[in-house]
């Protein structure tokens, strides 16, 4: 295991936080698209989707760095495919509309999660149970994802 580097870490968050925050760029106007579609139950205003997914990057790169710092990073490449999975899905969903795909990418996203969360547990168990509350929320989004296709 290599020693704490605090630099290291905060590369782990920025990264992923990027990653987020690029991705909504590239996903364009998502409260006015959010606003046009029918909701399922449960759906959340659309100021809850950044606050949250500003908590899930960040805990998704400090369960990344945890792993990389095992001196075992090879579980890394599920969690840069999950990574690009989910950057994808709001491009998808927000600025392409296509629903269809984007509740399909849900499905991945969602396994990819469980898988890299396993992977995660193998070398640190920490690292998976930072992803519970990621794993959670990319259940409930798939849920949103597939009704909105369903009744748009």
């Amino acid at each position: 295991m290599k020693k704490f580097s605090l630099t290291d870490l905060l590369i782990f968050i920025v990264s992923a936080e990027l990653i987020g925050t690029l991705s909504a760029l590239f996903a364009g106007d998502f409260k006015a698209f959010y606003s046009e579609i029918l909701q399922p139950p449960l759906s959340p205003p659309a100021i809850v989707f950044p606050i949250v997914w500003t908590v899930l990057y960040a805990l998704m790169g400090i369960s990344a760095y945890l792993v990389s710092s095992s001196g075992k990073p090879y579980s890394l490449k599920v969690y840069n495919l999950q990574l690009a999975v989910n950057f994808l899905w709001s491009i998808v969903f927000f600025r392409y509309r296509l629903l269809t795909l984007s509740a399909v990418l849900a499905v991945v996203l969602l396994i990819l999660v469980g898988f890299m969360m396993m992977q995660f547990c193998k070398i640190r168990k920490i690292s998976a149970g930072l992803n519970v509350p990621y794993l959670l929320w990319c259940g409930f989004a798939t849920y949103l994802s597939i009704a909105i296709c369903i009744i748009n």
